[in-house]
């Protein structure tokens, strides 16, 4: 007598994507009184970058535009040099974390400037985890000059910039980076509690989204990451509403890309390559 067959085991259930911001309770102080309320936080989940199916690096991010990330980080990373090298993005949730398998072509080599990345690179430092300190202080070449731009765009953008931050409203935790238009419209908006994660999903989106001439405006300090990525990108002109460093500055006077920080509305403090710039405003 024939044993029966036994029953396919069945699958384990699809872990779902975390989201974005997570509820927590907490114990508030205010005016001398204490109350206890639940408010909301940004996540930083890990996101592990496979290329191929071989590990290549591990971020903390938000885990929201997930695919703007991938493409803009393996273009801003040397990995690929047009945006239809990236052929597939399969992200996978798992247990305490995010998968994103990047599937690029065999054929395709290794961008000579191309850095390679051994460790986890967390929120703050986008250079984190490269493996020689000649991988992390790359050099791109200078950026075509493009338009100018004017103070006025600046301003506008500056002050219209809040609004379009739901993540920050809610939390006040993370960094924003927008695509601007020469008028100083916003063309598109990504949020990260790492602004080389913002940037990443903004170069991203501009590289699938065939955005209008323009800037990138940052809510966080101008770093030497940021700049080297916009540099790679092709963006000529970049303002940050806090400080840079002095490697920032060293590196968008080399690459020809004019950065602007300190922008509060009108002001702000030109460090490197002032001529894309013209003074609008009366």
């Amino acid at each position: 007598m024939s044993a029966k067959p036994s029953p396919a085991d069945p699958e384990p259930p699809a872990v779902a994507l975390p989201a974005p911001v997570a509820d927590v309770e907490v114990t508030r102080w205010r005016g001398g009184r204490r109350e206890a309320l639940v408010d909301r936080v940004a996540e930083e989940t890990p996101v592990a970058v496979q290329v191929n199916g071989e590990p290549h690096a591990v971020m903390l991010m938000s885990p929201c535009d997930l695919e703007d990330f991938a493409l803009g980080f393996a273009f801003t990373e040397g990995l690929i040099e047009r945006p239809q090298d990236l052929l597939l993005v399969e992200t996978r949730a798992l247990d305490d974390g995010i998968e994103l398998d990047l599937c690029l072509p065999l054929r395709a080599p290794r961008r000579a400037d191309a850095p390679v990345r051994s460790l986890p690179g967390r929120a703050g430092c986008g250079i984190c985890g490269k493996a020689m300190i000649e991988d992390a202080l790359r050099v791109p070449p200078p950026v075509p000059q493009g338009a100018t731009i004017g103070r006025a765009a600046i301003a506008r953008a500056a002050q219209a910039l809040n609004a379009r931050q739901p993540l920050n409203r809610e939390t006040g935790g993370v960094h924003a980076a927008a695509w601007v238009g020469l008028d100083g419209a916003i063309i598109a908006v990504r949020e990260d509690i790492g602004r080389h994660n913002a940037l990443d999903k903004l170069i991203g989106a501009r590289l699938r989204g065939h955005f209008p001439p323009g800037f990138v405006l940052l809510t966080c300090r101008a770093s030497y990451e940021v700049v080297m990525k916009a540099a790679v990108a092709g963006i000529g002109l970049l303002a940050a509403f806090s400080a840079p460093t002095a490697r920032a500055v060293r590196l968008a006077e080399h690459c020809q890309v004019t950065l602007a920080a300190f922008v509060r509305g009108a002001d702000l403090v030109l460090y490197a390559h002032p001529s894309t710039l013209v003074d609008d405003i009366a």
